[in-house]
């Protein structure tokens, strides 16, 4: 699904109603049939009351349209036009007309200056007041009226955008702060980084039935990696397929009093469905290995404790590295012959993402199209400090660019950067895999994947995926607390199964 800017959404609103055709007040009643039809399926409680605010321009007209839909199901509605400005879309004026009697809605000017209404506890407030337009901070009055909103004890709920979010750029000054946000068609760019968490809530999409045609032909660097797109990867095992169709995967991982980190990266890479496994680690990991894993064979390292040597890799499709394998000065210089000897791309983690960040040098040595998967310190450390995720995700796309190699940030909604300057932003995943040892899970998925064939970003796309519906599943059975990493490597055969399902 891709992710329009706010420019090309208007382009995208003005195509539609020129080329379906459809008036414009039309496609914005098709919005709000959209969000009452949502809205009635989450709020039943008809005793309670709802607050719409709606500025001047098309979200508050998307306001008004709602406040009527909603009293025509028998919700006790409010509506506070908000004189933002005294000029108003002429939708807005449409909508203005169609609301019912005001015996039906009641309907309240609020200027600025004006005290703020009294909102019982408990109600619900509609967010109407500035749209995915907006471009610059919200101030004065209206600033305090946000505030004012954040501050009671109610459900608030965005149309669209949360007033004072940019779609686009980092927000500056107060953003009102919904508990649900429920958006048109296509999602922002904004929904994707975790200081706007607060200001959007849980955020949902809902089909307005925009041109399909204008969005496959407009350009953006931006997607929303769902289920549909996904299911596309997914390569069909055939009757005669062997274990050697599905590569051999070689995992350098563990260390002394981190053999577990390598167990949990071993497992993952066999749940991906690779056909051979080897596991390079010191001696100390031998025995461990050879009971926890039995499925996958162990070349030892000369060194007890640590990684000391680079095996032979022509036997291998794809090398990972990282988990658990410590920083001493035996390992990093395992990492520089690795990348010397190495022409294939190679997935790396956890501590060797923090070797290249001792040595930046090696960065211009990794083979093209290898898959880094930091968390944003560890991004910080191989790349600099930016100021807010909007920088952020510019230099991830400047080095996968540069690099030529497919640069992942894990998070909420794992962005994964492309040597093309794509981007994919994951939709799988809770907050319970926010636990030690889940990164060694992506890494021997992601090296399987890598082995069986998959081009680099096709692995990264379907690993990062798969990776977070299995956190998702094991969450439904376990809930997010007692989600350990291991539990990943459990529920991924669930998430095959589930992918593998038709769409819808």
């Amino acid at each position: 699904m891709k992710i329009l800017s706010a420019p090309q959404i208007r382009e995208l609103d003005a195509f539609t109603i020129k080329h379906e055709p459809i008036a414009s007040i039309e496609l914005m009643e098709r919005a709000a049939t959209a969000f009452v039809q949502w809205f009635t399926q989450h709020f039943h409680d008809l005793d309670r009351r709802v607050f719409v605010f709606c500025g001047p321009g098309n979200n508050g007209g998307d306001g008004l349209a709602i406040a009527r839909l909603l009293q025509q199901r028998f919700y006790d509605l409010t509506v506070f036009e908000c004189r933002v400005s005294e000029n108003t879309s002429e939708d807005y004026q449409l909508n203005r007309e169609r609301l019912p009697s005001r015996e039906s809605v009641a309907v309240h000017q609020l200027q600025a200056g004006d005290a703020f209404p009294e909102l019982p506890e408990h109600s619900m407030v509609i967010d109407g007041l500035f749209g995915s337009g907006l471009n610059r901070p919200v101030e004065g009055y209206w600033a305090e009226l946000l505030a004012y909103l954040n501050a009671q004890p109610i459900t608030r709920i965005a149309i669209d955008v949360p007033s004072g979010l940019f779609a686009d750029q980092p927000s500056k000054g107060i953003a009102f702060q919904a508990h649900y946000t429920f958006s048109f068609q296509l999602p922002k760019l904004a929904f994707f980084f975790p200081e706007n968490d607060a200001a959007l809530g849980e955020w949902t999409l809902g089909d307005i039935g925009l041109d399909a045609g204008f969005i496959d032909r407009t350009e953006t660097p931006y997607y929303y990696l769902d289920a549909e797109y996904v299911q596309r990867l997914l390569r069909p095992r055939r009757r005669y397929d062997h274990k050697g169709t599905y590569g051999h995967a070689l995992l350098m991982v563990g260390s002394y009093g981190k053999v577990g980190a390598a167990i949990l990266a071993a497992r993952a890479c066999l749940r991906s469905g690779v056909g051979l496994l080897t596991i390079h680690a010191p001696s100390c990991a031998y025995s461990i290995l050879q009971q926890a894993v039995p499925e996958a064979m162990v070349s030892v390292d000369r060194h007890q404790f640590y990684l000391s040597e680079v095996p032979t890799l022509s036997n291998y499709e794809a090398v990972g590295i990282g988990p658990g394998i410590d920083q001493r000065q035996t390992t990093v210089q395992v990492m520089e012959k690795l990348l010397l000897r190495q022409d294939e791309p190679l997935v790396i983690d956890a501590d060797g993402l923090n070797l290249i960040a001792q040595n930046k040098g090696w960065l211009e040595e990794l083979p093209k199209n290898s898959i880094l998967t930091p968390h944003p310190k560890e991004f910080e450390r191989l790349f600099g400090r930016t100021a807010d995720s909007f920088e952020r995700l510019a230099l991830q796309r400047e080095q996968a660019q540069k690099l030529g190699i497919v640069l992942l940030v894990k998070g909420a909604h794992t962005s994964i950067a492309l040597p093309d300057g794509s981007v994919y932003f994951n939709a799988t995943g809770n907050p319970g895999m926010a636990t030690g040892g889940t990164g060694d899970v992506l890494t021997g998925l992601l090296t399987g994947l890598l082995a069986q064939g998959y081009p680099a970003g096709q692995a990264a796309q379907l690993g990062v995926y798969l990776h977070g519906l299995s956190g998702d599943l094991a969450a439904e059975e376990t809930q997010q607390e007692a989600i350990i990493a291991g539990d990943l490597i459990e529920y991924l055969g669930q998430a095959y199964q589930a992918l593998r399902r038709p769409s819808g």
